[in-house]
């Protein structure tokens, strides 16, 4: 991506790029559900969604669930503390706490209450 990080086009763009989790990609590298970005007609480069994440809403953040348990090995409610607690950092960067209820779902899936996940969150923030 270093060929185009002096666009401004990408400039422009990549604190949302950024905050979506996305990826940008060199255009002859784009994919069919890749988003194009073009620049006077041209082609500048391609924003890659989070394939899971890109479902959306409770879609989303359970796929997210899927994806945190398969990386920890094993269900998630059957974490110790602190595995629980990586789980929950985890999560948050891949964007499972942008999408809504999502601390009720992942307080569900994990067995504990929506105030554990948010004090597992100030904790990490902390």
């Amino acid at each position: 991506m270093t060929e185009l990080e002096g666009h401004p086009l990408v400039v422009a763009i990549t604190p949302l790029v950024e905050r979506l989790n996305a990826e940008l990609v060199p255009p002859d590298e784009a994919r069919a559900d890749d988003v194009p970005l073009l620049w006077e007609g041209s082609p500048v480069a391609a924003v890659r969604l989070p394939r899971k994440a890109s479902a959306g809403g409770e879609g989303g953040v359970n796929a997210l669930l899927a994806e945190v348990a398969e990386e920890v090995g094993g269900p998630l409610h059957e974490l110790s503390r602190n595995e629980k607690q990586q789980a929950v950092l985890l999560l948050e960067a891949k964007g499972a706490f942008e999408y809504r209820k999502s601390a009720e779902l992942v307080a569900e899936a994990l067995g504990v209450t929506r105030f554990t996940v948010y004090n597992y969150l100030n904790r990490a923030r902390d």
